[in-house]
């Protein structure tokens, strides 16, 4: 981020009941595709698995990746190891893109004070829809650090290589979905950013330039930080949850909606407070998408000691807090690809 095991009876509850969709005027409308698609959306989010997690951030986070500064050869590593991942699954990248690789040039990172950085890449996967193809769920994470500094090696397993699996993780839980004849209705976009970390560089470069019009995307969930626990919330099951009421008012009913029939996470909402002095709605990718008018909802697990020190380690995550919060988001944007109705925009 810039500075400044599943419960059985959760599982039973989600595959036989059905989510209401709740409308302005507060009428429930039983309309969940969680409750329409239940086998299909429970074998594919079996497969967002916690040694899976682990193994994709042994490799992202490793000193081999030299912190994955923006255009560093380390990043360009890890970009490399995330492409070829992609590739094994059978997942391609907007056609009209024509790869996996959106250049972010350097001159547009100097103009907005990115200094000397060289050109970077944002990385981008792209799962089409069955019926709603032009309508574009953006899932994303940022994949650069803050490099290498007086020879040590600032890893970011947290900042954001957590993130950057989450999103791997999902892409590939829909394609297993898809693979079993259920793909999304909407299509996915899962968007690695580059830049967070010196100035949120690349979603910025992507709403300037989008592969896709933003008037047709849907959402954007951004994860940043999901591996750990901040000393408030030490020990608990939790996530934080900012944004997703800001645009809309259907977006923070659908998360609540999925995390009650998965894991049933505190969902922390300390952050939404728009005089908190941290002002985390304004510093990771989403707002990028936010300040587009696109509803946004921003994973993070808070400000922990290891946050931007190099001590941000693979060994200090705990993995079956990071496939919870994993498999919550996956819920989460499965409920919006899948429903009838494109979530509402009905708030400034």
């Amino acid at each position: 981020m810039k500075k400044l095991l599943i419960p059985l009876f959760s599982v039973v509850l989600l595959i036989s009941c059905e989510t209401a969709n709740v409308s302005n005027n507060g009428t429930s409308h039983p309309t969940s595709s969680v409750a329409r698609g239940n086998k299909a959306f429970l074998a594919a989010y079996k497969t967002i698995k916690a040694d899976d997690l682990k193994r994709n951030l042994y490799v992202i986070a490793s000193d081999e990746m030299g912190g994955r500064d923006t255009g560093s050869p380390g990043q360009k590593k890890a970009g490399e190891y995330m492409v070829n991942y992609y590739k094994n699954l059978g997942i391609s990248y907007p056609k009209a893109l024509g790869s996996y690789y959106q250049k972010v040039p350097a001159d547009y990172m100097k103009q907005r004070g990115g200094g000397n950085l060289p050109d970077s890449e944002n990385i981008l996967a792209f799962i089409e829809g069955s019926e709603k193809p032009e309508e574009i769920v953006v899932i994303s994470a940022h994949y650069d650090h803050v490099g290498t500094r007086n020879g040590v090696v600032y890893n970011g397993a947290d900042d954001d290589g957590s993130g950057t699996v989450g999103v791997m993780e999902i892409a590939k839980a829909f394609q297993a979905a898809k693979k079993a004849g259920k793909g999304p209705k909407r299509s996915i976009l899962f968007l690695h950013v580059t830049g967070e970390e010196h100035g949120l560089f690349g979603s910025e470069f992507y709403s300037d330039n989008p592969v896709f019009p933003l008037a047709n995307t849907v959402v954007d969930l951004n994860i940043d930080m999901i591996g750990r626990d901040d000393p408030e919330n030490r020990g608990k099951s939790y996530v934080y949850v900012i944004g997703s009421e800001m645009l809309s008012s259907e977006l923070k009913v659908i998360n609540e909606a999925a995390n009650k029939k998965t894991n049933n996470l505190i969902l922390n909402y300390k952050y939404d407070d728009p005089s908190d002095p941290e002002r985390l709605y304004y510093r990771s990718d989403h707002y990028n998408f936010a300040k587009n008018n696109i509803p946004v909802a921003f994973f993070f697990d808070g400000i922990h000691e290891d946050y931007h020190k190099p001590t941000d380690d693979v060994e200090k995550i705990d993995y079956a807090l990071l496939e919870k919060r994993t498999q919550l988001i996956f819920a989460t944007a499965w409920e919006i690809a899948n429903r009838e109705n494109r979530i509402v925009v009905d708030k400034k």
